[in-house]
């Protein structure tokens, strides 16, 4: 049986953590010692706590060294993640007692990529030592980021989630989407298109469930057409405009600044389908009640310019 928390947090240290980090690139007790600066002796005492604390067997002995198993990999890969945690918590103090700069992780859906973009250079032009992370996912991804602490906010849909009330919200605006295709598309070029038009050719769409995916379901039910048939689902941009590319007979549906700045390099075409459906709104989500980080608030301050007024929590 797995230890209980408040065990794991009275009996491991940070050292054996380095450790674990250590085994997973050297493969080797011997090797792991001299890179955590501990001899042998004191790194198989330390695994052996390790694996006491959890009390679970975390690597299978081996002729060629240790190899972690399914357990193993699991506490490394977390031994990893409080290792980078450390680092930003660092980077982030040494900001606030320089009284600026610091560190700010926040998450964009694909649509509010290019408002995030804008409101960040402006934030870092004020700020050149902020240092900044940014995240692309789906609402539910991002959210689930926001619930573990490791965005600062992001800004996304909370309807994704089963409870809402659970962040707090800048409501932004309303976004417009288009339908978009490879300049060598056959339809391209057409002065107006149906959806019927469209419907026979393979589509590359958003993840079951998600906002713009909701609102492609909709174009085609009010249709009355079949919803096409074994699609290619992503919600990443890049991989959406590397299909494009690459098929020139794939259509997709994309939020307009996306599709526009894609535009501008001639890396995609809008075909001219007027859309029925409206995407739901995207807000600036953090925690309810969460406590804004000094850049955080002037990331929400920027943000807020872009969008309806309203007052930071």
């Amino acid at each position: 049986m797995i230890a209980s928390l408040p065990a794991l947090v009275s009996r491991l240290r940070l050292k054996q953590l380095r450790l674990l980090i250590a085994l997973d690139e050297q493969g080797s007790l011997h090797k792991a010692a001299e890179q955590v600066a501990i001899t042998q002796p004191g790194a198989t005492k330390a695994l052996n706590e390790i694996e006491a604390a959890f009390g679970a067997r975390l690597f299978e002995r081996t002729s060629q060294g240790l190899a972690p198993n399914d357990l193993g990999r699991c506490a490394i890969r977390y031994a990893r993640l409080i290792h980078t945690d450390l680092a930003h918590l660092r980077e982030e103090m040494i900001g606030i007692l320089q009284g600026q700069g610091g560190r700010l992780s926040v998450g964009a859906v694909m649509g509010a990529v290019p408002l995030l973009v804008r409101s960040l250079e402006r934030l870092r032009e004020a700020q050149p030592e902020l240092s900044v992370e940014v995240v692309e996912d789906t609402s539910a991804r991002l959210l689930g980021l926001i619930d573990q602490g490791r965005l600062d906010l992001a800004v996304c849909r909370t309807s994704v989630s089963q409870r809402p009330d659970a962040y707090d919200c800048l409501e932004l605006y309303q976004e417009q989407l288009r339908v978009v295709a490879n300049p060598a598309h056959p339809l391209a070029g057409a002065p107006r298109l149906e959806l019927e038009q469209l419907a026979a050719f393979p589509w590359v769409v958003y993840p079951a469930n998600m906002p713009m995916r909701l609102v492609l379901e909709r174009e085609f039910s009010q249709a009355g057409l079949e919803f096409p048939r074994y699609p290619v689902e992503t919600a990443s941009t890049l991989t959406t405009l590397i299909l494009l590319r690459q098929n020139p007979r794939l259509v997709a549906l994309m939020p307009v600044e996306v599709a526009e700045a894609a535009l501008k390099l001639d890396t995609l075409t809008t075909l001219p389908l007027s859309l029925h459906s409206r995407s739901e709104p995207y807000s600036v989500v953090i925690r309810h009640g969460a406590q804004l980080s000094a850049p955080a608030r002037l990331l929400w301050k920027e943000l807020q310019d872009e969008g309806a007024p309203t007052s930071a929590p």
